[in-house]
């Protein structure tokens, strides 16, 4: 099987099924089938399933794949004489399917309106829902609704065809490009940037992170170690990106750049 078909049918296996909680119900499963034949080794994986899942269930144990992820960028320092030519906001994580930007989108949008509002630079807002109908209601087309209305600042351009960071970053730089816009302030989580630099960067346009929402910087407590939605939802999204940046390197056989070390992070 060539690599192609390989990772074609990788693309193919549905990201639930590969991310916790259900990849762990399922090693779970499969543990108790195995008890029969193989009672050590069922008891092995069923035990080890249910302490793994305890652990990504607390926002303690989610740190151990949040951090490295945020180690791969840094907060933008100086907002001014970055080079920047417009500002760029990814829409809410990919699995998010609602129509109205969640607490994570709003984190972008506070964040690009407050960059918007100091540089004065114009904006695109790019993230579609995955429908075919490309008239439907995009993420885009919410987080432009979001910024004019609650943050009074102004969109310029729209995309809400995109239904991946790679497409956001493909899709936007076709709009871009045109404009004569080369250089670009990139607005996401500090977990998706390093990926999202990655695309931007192969889709031609030069990139300033802007990253915001750090999830390690909060400090532990003792109900950092109970487990909780929150701790199994970083630790959902912090495995997504980790398994994103596996497959950029495997796809494009090219490592996702530090840009916490970057020259261009001004």
């Amino acid at each position: 099987m060539s690599i192609t078909a390989i990772l074609a049918a990788l693309n193919d296996i549905p990201r639930e099924i590969i991310l916790p909680p259900s990849s762990l119900f399922l090693l779970m499963a499969i543990g108790l089938l195995m008890r029969r034949r193989f009672p050590m080794g069922g008891r092995i994986m069923t035990g080890g399933a249910i302490v793994a899942l305890f652990v990504l269930s607390t926002t303690a144990g989610a740190r151990l794949f949040v951090k490295p992820l945020e180690q791969l960028t840094a907060p933008l320092q100086v907002v001014h004489n970055t080079g920047a030519q417009a500002i760029v906001v990814l829409g809410a994580p990919e699995y998010d399917g609602r129509d109205i930007p969640d607490y994570i989108a709003l984190a972008r949008l506070r964040y690009a309106a407050r960059l918007q509002r100091a540089t004065k630079l114009p904006v695109l807002v790019t993230g579609g829902n995955g429908l075919v109908d490309d008239t439907a209601w995009s993420k885009a087309d919410a987080m432009a609704a979001a910024l004019r209305d609650d943050f009074g600042v102004p969109v310029k351009w729209i995309e809400g065809k995109s239904r991946n960071t790679a497409e956001n970053a493909t899709f936007s730089a076709a709009i871009l490009r045109p404009e004569k816009v080369r250089r670009v302030m990139v607005v996401t989580d500090a977990m998706h940037m390093a990926r999202s630099r990655t695309a931007f960067q192969r889709a031609g346009l030069e990139v300033v992170a802007a990253p915001t929402l750090f999830f390690s910087y909060a400090p532990l407590t003792l109900g950092s170690y109970l487990p909780s939605a929150e701790g199994l939802r970083q630790s959902w999204y912090a495995v997504y990106e980790l398994l994103g940046i596996a497959w950029y390197r495997l796809r494009y056989h090219e490592p996702v750049e530090n840009s916490a070390t970057s020259p261009d992070m001004r």
